[in-house]
């Protein structure tokens, strides 16, 4: 494989990286050659995903841990210090969304919203530091969603906690850079996830989607995961602080 397309010997921590986007871009990253470790909440979840991927011939580890939660997160950057020396890939997967209209958002979930989608991000960036400085060619990618780009009826809370990860990622990559460390973002429009499953089945809000997406399909998991591998590759060396929306052209046509 080109060396500028290959992630071999790099080392990567991918969260909520047991299923939907987070698990097809562990997959990504391992096609390419890297070792990585999966963080989520569920156990079980983590074991199943790593058997097949292990079964596969890949280097992959896994941790269950909640990302929001301090001491876990200490317990996360212990286990990849013990792991490796340096860390090369950080990818913020970690995501959840309560819908609701604004005046009915209860101040618990408010602060849970941003809490897990803003607030993890921002303290797994600072604790990573250290580690993607001693890589010398460092990557962090945020997953967001359009819902930080445009408005996509899914409330407000959660549409304010992805646009934060959008300056986040700009603040991040301008301060970091002469680190040598790459923050770039990715947001996603509707991708076939169980966290959007049961919406989906509506058939009116499903159709009503597809109308308004120009490629009239929902996204894959894997479309996603390719390019987050593509923005931690050399390939992507001179591309740093931007939001690239993988979203079937959606937000070039609106909702």
């Amino acid at each position: 494989m080109n060396e500028m397309w290959s992630l071999e010997g790099r080392t990567a921590l991918v969260t909520g990286g047991s299923r939907g986007i987070g698990a097809a871009t562990a997959v990504a990253l391992l096609e390419r050659g890297a070792t990585v470790l999966i963080v989520a909440r569920g156990e079980e979840q983590i074991e199943t995903a790593l058997s097949g991927w292990r079964d596969a011939g890949f280097e992959a580890y896994g941790l269950a841990a909640d990302v929001t939660a301090s001491e876990d997160r200490d317990r996360i950057f212990h286990r990849v210090r013990e792991l490796w020396d340096r860390l090369d890939i950080l990818v913020n997967n970690v995501g959840i969304n309560i819908r609701r209209k604004m005046v009915e958002y209860s101040r618990e979930e408010y602060e849970i919203i941003l809490g897990t989608n803003t607030d993890s991000a921002f303290r797994m960036c600072s604790d990573a530091w250290p580690l993607l400085k001693k890589s010398g060619a460092g990557s962090v990618v945020n997953i967001l969603s359009v819902a930080g780009l445009t408005h996509v009826r899914t409330g407000a809370p959660y549409a304010m906690s992805k646009a934060a990860l959008v300056q986040m990622t700009r603040n991040l990559a301008v301060e970091w850079a002469e680190d040598r460390i790459r923050v770039n973002a990715v947001a996603p429009w509707y991708t076939r996830t169980e966290m959007v499953e049961s919406l989906l089945q509506n058939d009116a809000y499903r159709k009503e989607v597809l109308d308004r997406t120009p490629m009239s399909r929902i996204a894959e998991p894997e479309e996603i995961g390719s390019v987050v591998a593509f923005l931690c590759m050399p390939a992507a060396s001179y591309v740093t602080g931007q939001c690239i929306a993988v979203d079937g052209g959606f937000t070039v046509h609106g909702f």
